[in-house]
């Protein structure tokens, strides 16, 4: 089959289900083409995007100057592996440490594994600088997590579908529920060899759950006087998503160790990164850790142009000017609504509660609802909605996603 011949949203679907793994649910709609905020079917059916592949694509779809970035540098050179040095690895690491404010950067392709990298890093500066006896090292979790789907992190996830039947599970982990101050102190009170705290600054698979005011800054002050790493997996709340380069910049946090991903490449090349200063990532010794294609030039070129969009364009003030709008519009309907209980989110990373069980399909035939009038959406949990677009959208653009998501809401209004 050429790849380019058209085929029809039932061909292309077909294909995936008879030979694809089945790990996901995909909405049914197949897409061939993206810009902005639109992404378009192969039938030529245009939408709102309001996922942005998990805050991956924050700077809009096919952004061109990120695809210049790659186009140019896949000419030139894509891969040499860290066997060697190339010229294009130390500039990003550079640009990114002096965009971030940390002295080091690690980096890696996914963001599963830049958790794993993070770990690493924890684990080892708890032996040798913190003097936790080796294999004796825990770092503690949060109930309700979303860190990835590798052995490690399923071991500490709470969901059951995501680590049924993955076992052994890892060991190392305390987990405690999510912006609860007293479990924190009392886990790092009760237990001398914990050597970090990670934590989503916003729980976004969870639901978009925003911890409570000031939550964050009394967390690192509790980790600074436990001797104890704070970790802010910022993979999908970082890069301006909630209205700050960072989320955890909503409460002046500076992480010890800063955990991004996604949108570092403007969701056109997969690229992490791990952030920490030289009195933690020293741990860090050749053969210790690595990645043939963490680091690669292509991924460092990608990078430093999808950064520079972010603050040429002033994202992170769009989305908290536009999140606060967004909020605002859904809070006046919801007052008259049956449908849905709130909305709550920071900048344009947001969600719905839909009036009706987890286990109900009410959300998800909204979310075709959403579909069959232009506007592209995903339940989490059952009864949440998450809608987050590109941060590229304009305020006439996201006033005509909000009627669309009020009429089709009001649909199902009973």
């Amino acid at each position: 089959m050429i790849i380019s011949e058209h085929m029809s949203s039932q061909q292309a679907i077909a294909l995936e289900n008879k030979y694809g793994s089945n790990t996901y649910k995909p909405l049914p709609v197949v897409l061939s083409k993206g810009e902005g905020v639109f992404v378009w079917d192969v039938d030529g059916k245009k939408y709102y995007d309001f996922l942005s592949a998990y805050s991956a694509v924050n700077q809009g779809h096919c952004h061109p100057k990120i695809v210049n970035a790659l186009t140019q540098q896949a000419q030139t050179l894509t891969l040499t592996s860290r066997a060697f040095y190339n010229n294009m690895l130390g500039p990003y690491e550079k640009f990114a440490c002096n965009y971030f404010g940390f002295d080091r950067l690690l980096p890696m392709n996914s963001g599963a594994e830049a958790v794993e990298t993070a770990i690493k890093i924890c684990r080892k500066w708890g032996y040798e600088v913190k003097g936790v006896k080796e294999n004796e090292a825990k770092i503690i979790v949060c109930n309700k997590n979303f860190h990835g789907r590798t052995t490690t992190i399923v071991s500490f996830s709470n969901d059951k579908i995501a680590n049924n039947n993955f076992g052994p599970y890892s060991k190392g982990f305390i987990n405690i529920d999510y912006d609860d101050l007293i479990a924190l102190e009392d886990t790092l009170k009760s237990n001398p060899n914990i050597t970090g705290f990670l934590v989503e600054p916003i729980q976004g698979e969870a639901g978009v759950y925003v911890p409570s005011e000031g939550y964050l800054a009394k967390a690192k002050a509790l980790c600074e006087a436990y001797h104890v790493l704070f970790i802010a997996d910022e993979i999908q709340t970082g890069i301006a998503r909630t209205g700050k380069l960072l989320a955890v910049d909503h409460e002046s946090v500076k992480p010890d160790i800063l955990i991004l991903g996604k949108a570092l490449s403007g969701g056109v090349y997969p690229v992490s990164a791990v952030l920490a200063n030289n009195n933690i990532m020293d741990v860090m010794t050749p053969g210790t850790h690595g990645s043939t294609f963490g680091g690669n030039p292509l991924a460092a070129a990608v990078a430093i142009a999808a950064l520079k969009v972010v603050e040429d364009e002033k994202l992170a003030d769009k989305a908290q000017t536009l999140g606060e709008l967004f909020r605002s519009e859904l809070n006046t309907y919801i007052q008259s609504s049956s449908i849905v209980r709130l909305v709550r989110g920071k900048g344009l990373l947001n969600a719905i509660v839909i009036n009706d069980s987890e286990d109900s399909k009410t959300a998800w035939n909204i979310c075709l609802a959403l579909r069959d009038r232009g506007l592209l959406a995903k339940p989490t949990h059952g009864n949440i909605i998450r809608f987050a677009p590109p941060l590229v959208i304009t305020e006439p653009q996201l006033l005509d996603c909000v009627s669309i998501i009020i009429e089709t809401l009001k649909g199902f209004e009973t």
